[in-house]
């Protein structure tokens, strides 16, 4: 098996299922055996159950089986990843994965509400301005940084090392000019070392950056700001507010404005967690090599280290430094958006709505005890009255859950319902690919995605859209999201319509 740490999966003939088929417990529930523990959850309807192809089942079995986890949960999105599917949730309360957290530490989504009416934006040429603008200030495409563009803030090695450990502080944000005020609307503004202080993450910066796998850290700090390639995207919307007393309620405590301008952004760590998490990769797979300690299922890309451990706190403090880097990349991206709807409509303001991971592990409480919860390509879903949202704006009506779709169908704000609990409070973290890259290459035509993208009057960046990211490339949204709905996990608050998109056609970072 390969020692690559790429996002490309492994192939090996020990991962392609044979085991015991899933048994339907209602019309979006779902339960996989294993041999030795309790079943996999799964969630999805009978139709997206289907687009769970052999390996993606094998990596959820051989990821419940591994040492010292405890749940695995399988998410309407699911698709083969790294080790452990993408779509799932992973909980050890006694030892850490990089796999289920995969390279793009805390890859993320945001969403910026704009106070403008859609009418605003309906001119063609005035979205054509806001793209070029955009596009000046946040570049895209893989190791593209702040020199490719003009408008960009630029980071010097002193502030980089100040935001990978301190994440979204008020000095961090306003050195950059970020609103202090958008830190309280983060899933997390800041993430502590494995002693869950401040001083482990600067030791532990000081460590690596004396690591050839680090020596281009002032580089990476380049990357501030930026989206890069291939999934992930800027893309302006136009909410639309569901027409029921709940949504309109939750609708306005999130801050959303239905008909008004608002627009969405993934990416995440970039360069900086890509290095990070591939030291760790090698770091790990060296020592299980030396030692001769057995891999899950043989699976080279399933390798932990047991929480108390050096390696596992050498894993946390790098997971924290990427995951503060993606924090402050999503506020500044926001922040460099609006100043460029500012520049094209002046008068525009705008507020952070929210900023949610989907590749981070957390520690949560899970049965009563303290536990690891991996979410990879999965998003936290507390519903209103969950001990961790105290003290939050979302204590009561639980918080935003940011779920890209696609341009064609739509994106969704949902929040999460009660019954979220069954899947340890996560839901999927988007549509999930339903044809790999070279497959959709091979049987999308790019005459049609162009033709899909005029139709709608969506514009872009791109002179011609990347079709292995064209909606054909991705599971049926509506569908995924009626998953959710069916399953009680969550209800929808808004669908966002796309009216443009930034995006690049390069390899992605997760």
């Amino acid at each position: 098996m390969t020692t690559s740490t790429k996002t490309r999966p492994s192939t090996d003939s020990r991962n392609q299922y044979s085991g015991p088929g899933m048994v339907a417990t209602g019309e979006a529930t779902a339960l996989l055996r294993t041999e030795t523990t309790p079943p996999i959850r799964v969630f999805g309807t009978e139709s997206i159950r289907e687009t769970f192809d052999d390996l993606c089942l094998q990596q959820a079995v051989n990821s419940r089986l591994a040492p010292g986890v405890t749940d695995l949960v399988l998410n309407p999105d699911a698709h083969c990843g790294y080790g452990a599917p993408v779509g799932c949730v992973m909980v050890s309360p006694t030892h850490v994965y990089p796999g289920p957290v995969g390279v793009d530490i805390k890859c993320s989504m945001s969403l910026l509400q704009l106070d403008l009416p859609a009418e605003a934006i309906e001119d063609r040429k005035i979205r054509r301005a806001l793209i070029s603008a955009i596009c000046q200030r946040t570049p895209t495409g893989a190791g593209k940084g702040q020199r490719s563009v003009t408008k960009a803030r630029h980071v010097n090695r002193t502030l980089g090392k100040q935001l990978v450990t301190e994440g979204a502080s008020d000095d961090v944000c306003r050195a950059l000019g970020i609103p202090t005020s958008w830190a309280y609307r983060c899933e997390d503004s800041h993430h502590v070392g494995h002693d869950e202080t401040q001083l482990a993450l600067e030791n532990r910066l000081e460590t690596i950056l004396g690591h050839r796998h680090m020596s281009n850290f002032s580089d990476k700090m380049q990357q501030l700001g930026s989206y890069g390639g291939g999934n992930h995207f800027g893309e302006c919307e136009v909410v639309e507010v569901g027409d029921d007393d709940r949504a309109r309620d939750v609708a306005q405590t999130f801050g959303l404005i239905d008909g008004n301008v608002a627009f969405l952004s993934h990416c995440g760590s970039r360069g900086f967690g890509h290095n990070l998490a591939s030291g760790q990769f090698r770091t790990l797979q060296d020592k299980f090599d030396r030692w001769g300690i057995p891999l899950p299922a043989g699976d080279r890309q399933l390798v932990y280290a047991p929480l108390g451990s050096d390696e596992a706190n050498d894993y946390l403090d790098d997971m924290a430094l990427g995951a503060n880097f993606a924090t402050v990349n999503h506020l500044l991206i926001n922040a460099l958006v609006l100043e460029a709807f500012q520049e094209v409509i002046p008068g525009t303001r705008g507020n952070l709505v929210y900023f949610i991971s989907h590749n981070i592990a957390r520690k949560e409480i899970v049965d009563n005890q303290p536990a690891w919860v991996h979410r990879k390509g999965a998003t936290r879903a507390m519903p209103g009255g969950h001990h961790s949202l105290a003290d939050t704006p979302f204590a009561k009506s639980g918080h935003p859950i940011l779920l890209p779709g696609n341009p064609r169908d739509g994106s969704a704000v949902m929040v999460a319902d009660e019954g979220a609990s069954a899947s340890c409070y996560s839901v999927n973290h988007g549509a999930g690919r339903v044809l790999g890259r070279r497959h959709a290459k091979r049987v999308l035509d790019q005459s049609t995605v162009d033709a899909e993208f005029d139709s709608n009057d969506i514009l872009s960046n791109c002179r011609k859209y990347p079709f292995d990211e064209a909606p054909a490339a991705y599971k049926d949204f509506n569908e995924v999201l009626r998953s959710v709905k069916s399953a009680g996990l969550a209800s929808e608050v808004a669908r966002l319509k796309a009216r443009f998109v930034i995006k690049d056609a390069s390899k992605a970072d997760d």
